[in-house]
């Protein structure tokens, strides 16, 4: 127990040693990778090339977001006058969390409110033999509740020259990003196809990602999201640089780009004889004679009885006598007044109250419903379903990825959270430039985010990663305590020594002192009486005071028989 006690009190210490030294090598530590490693530098980004970019927007610069983007005046139709209004608030701001140095994004402030505001693009991008891929950042600084934060591409056309009036109805291409309300999280990825026979406009949905989405609208850290759309019809999602999804527009958009070479004829009726059933009741099958229909399926147990005791008589419940009429009681408004029922006291002593009735069992007899059997139905014809025509709307279009020519972007939302944050919206044709674009923005935002947020345990790691040759200094420094520590459970206690070396020699001076008396008294017997040999060592003794009683040894019974004299004198025998 004491071993036990004494490991504790030094396995604390160690802890309490251990965590005074990380407080101090926090300090150093800091001060060391302020020195070696200085905050996340960040500068505005540049395309690494301008000419494969359509539009490059980092938000760092108020003047020139002033002049690119534009804040819809418009009024959305459908709905009331108070809230068809676009009268969102926006801003160019910083985050409220972790932000670089002089890095700003376009803030949506407010919530509940209608909010829309777009940018026209360098040039326009026509698809035709180029990738387009859409990056862009988003920040819920607030979580998301409900609404949405995705952007559209906006078709070219007279509704997008004047983005003063950017609405929900104005046509776009392509409409892209996160959208949440309760527990439906999704990553739209929608675009608008044009009907070659006709010209008209159909929007296909991609399927759902297989991956969760549920952290992106949870945690208020920045996610980037991109869109790669190629000019092999083939698409690739990404969020943080991670594929959520990925796919054909040709096979995985609802409904299907090319409708179906044939449909059902809509004139086409079921034949009156036409008999879908498999199976039919066998005419020839006849209900047995002993067949009770009417049997019920549970029957009074005939074998049980009346409990002894039990009042038939006495019902269970009875007025209450102590009952009192209210003096508001209005027996014209509130009919003949009864007093309430309380349990029959008479039936708390008895084994039951009232009528009384056997209990149920199953019925043995009982069958259920007679039906005959089934057979296979000689007219069976299958299921009907309506012949097939060729499809008057038919068409195939096997590219399409030739869609609508994007001249401009927006943000055209309604949300029930404020303070989303947009930040560096990037569209090229290049995907190394879009690599280039996030590794000067997301990257370092993620960097500065994990440094701020870094334990003293992962910035330990990250030193032993740079100076492998710290290994050794630690399994040295962890080893020495170890050590001792095993030591000191290892080794015996100095009481319980102790205790073991005061018991053996106990036992020794017992055991020496038994056979000293032994040969004291076997040498008195075969001495002479009046031995002059060691007088002066027995009249030495007799001056000397006797430590306790028992040092003086019982004489044994001759030498008690004898009278005592100068002659004969007892034997003392010295105590080790």
């Amino acid at each position: 127990m004491n071993c036990r006690i004494r490991t504790l009190i030094l396995v604390v210490l160690l802890i309490g040693g251990v965590i005074g030294d990380n407080a101090e090598d926090d300090d150093i530590t800091v001060e060391t990778v302020d020195e070696s490693v200085p905050d996340v530098a960040y500068e505005s980004p540049v395309p690494i090339d301008p000419r494969k970019v359509y539009l490059a927007e980092h938000f760092d610069d108020p003047a020139q977001f002033q002049k690119r983007w534009i804040k819809s005046q418009a009024k959305k139709e459908g709905i009331e006058e108070d809230i068809a209004k676009y009268d969102g608030q926006w801003e160019v701001e910083a985050a409220t969390k972790d932000s670089l140095p002089n890095d700003s994004g376009l803030v949506l402030k407010t919530k509940a409110k209608h909010a829309a505001i777009s940018a026209h693009l360098a040039k326009p991008f026509v698809f035709a033999d180029k990738p387009l891929i859409l990056q862009y950042e988003v920040l819920l600084q607030e979580g998301q509740e409900c609404g949405g934060s995705y952007l559209k591409l906006l078709s070219e056309g007279p509704e997008s020259k004047n983005l003063n009036n950017f609405h929900d109805k104005t046509p776009y291409t392509i409409m892209f990003g996160p959208d949440k309300c309760g527990n439906d999280h999704k990553l739209h990825f929608i675009f608008r196809h044009r009907n070659p026979l006709n010209g008209s406009i159909e929007e296909k949905h991609c399927q759902k990602p297989k991956e969760r989405l549920e952290e992106y609208f949870s945690d208020k850290l920045p996610h980037l999201y991109t869109l790669v759309l190629n000019p092999d019809n083939t698409f690739e999602i990404s969020v943080d640089k991670k594929v959520v999804n990925s796919g054909s527009l040709l096979e995985d958009f609802v409904p299907p780009v090319n409708p179906p070479a044939e449909i059902d004829d809509p004139n086409d009726k079921k034949p009156e004889d036409w008999d879908e059933r498999e199976k039919i009741p066998d005419p020839d099958d006849r209900k047995p004679a002993d067949w009770d229909e009417d049997a019920p399926p549970q029957i009074f147990d005939e074998s049980e009885s009346i409990p002894d005791g039990w009042l038939e008589n006495e019902p269970t419940h009875i007025p209450d006598p102590d009952a009192i009429k209210p003096a508001d009681w209005d027996s014209d408004m509130d009919g003949e007044w009864e007093p309430p029922l309380i349990e029959n006291p008479a039936c708390k002593a008895a084994a039951g109250c009232g009528h009384w009735e056997p209990p149920l069992i199953n019925n043995p007899g009982y069958k259920g419903k007679w039906r005959p059997r089934l057979i296979t139905n000689p007219n069976y014809k299958g299921k009907w379903r309506p012949k097939k025509i060729p499809n008057p709307d038919y068409f195939d279009d096997q590219h399409p990825f030739k869609m609508t020519t994007v001249s401009a972007v927006g943000f055209e939302l309604w949300s029930m959270s404020q303070d989303i944050l947009f930040d560096n919206l990037l569209i090229t044709e290049d995907i190394t430039v879009a690599n280039k674009w996030a590794a000067d923005t997301f990257d370092k935002k993620r960097q500065k985010i994990a440094k701020d947020s870094e334990s003293f345990v992962q910035r330990l790691a990250s030193l032993t990663n740079e100076y492998p040759f710290l290994w050794a200094v630690y399994i040295l420094v962890l080893a020495v305590p170890v050590i001792f520590i095993l030591y000191l459970c290892c080794k015996p206690s100095s009481s319980a020594s102790q205790t073991q070396e005061r018991e053996e020699l106990i036992k020794a001076a017992e055991t020496k002192k038994t056979d000293e008396l032994t040969e004291a008294v076997e040498e008195e017997n075969e001495a002479p009486e009046g031995e002059e040999e060691e007088g002066d060592d027995e009249e030495q003794e007799k001056n000397s005071e006797p430590d306790s009683e028992n040092e003086t040894a019982e004489p044994e019974e001759g030498e008690k028989n004898q009278p005592s004299g100068d002659g004969t004198r007892k034997r003392k025998v010295r105590k080790e």
